[in-house]
């Protein structure tokens, strides 16, 4: 078996998926650095699903997310591709602009600092 018929993916061949892009991953991991330093926050994980993209915020490595950064190109048209999730699952914002829609989580930055 020669190496060129081997494939490095686990999927379907030509099966897409939802990614963050650089600037998008530069405006969560901007937040990311500022709730570390006020030790909120303490670990991360990024998903990228067909449907939809998701960056995972953790107090500690072995818990379930306190927030989840969703990514969903198909509500782009309606609600917002971006949105916010609780750890129970409340979407806290939705909406089209990033930045916007972190905000929230922004204001909690602010409480844990005073």
């Amino acid at each position: 078996m020669s190496y060129q018929s081997i494939s490095p993916f686990t999927g379907p061949l030509g099966q897409e998926q939802v990614a963050f892009h650089r600037t998008e991953l530069s405006v969560i991991m901007s937040l990311y650095g500022r709730m570390v330093a006020a030790g909120e926050w303490r670990d991360y994980g990024i998903s990228c699903l067909r449907d939809m993209a998701v960056f995972s915020v953790f107090k500690r490595t072995a818990e379930n997310p306190l927030y989840r950064i969703e990514k969903r190109p198909k509500l782009r048209g309606r609600q917002g591709q971006y949105a916010v999730v609780g750890i129970d699952g409340q979407v806290l914002k939705r909406g089209s602009d990033l930045k916007a829609v972190l905000r929230v989580l922004e204001r909690k930055l602010i409480r844990a600092v005073d």
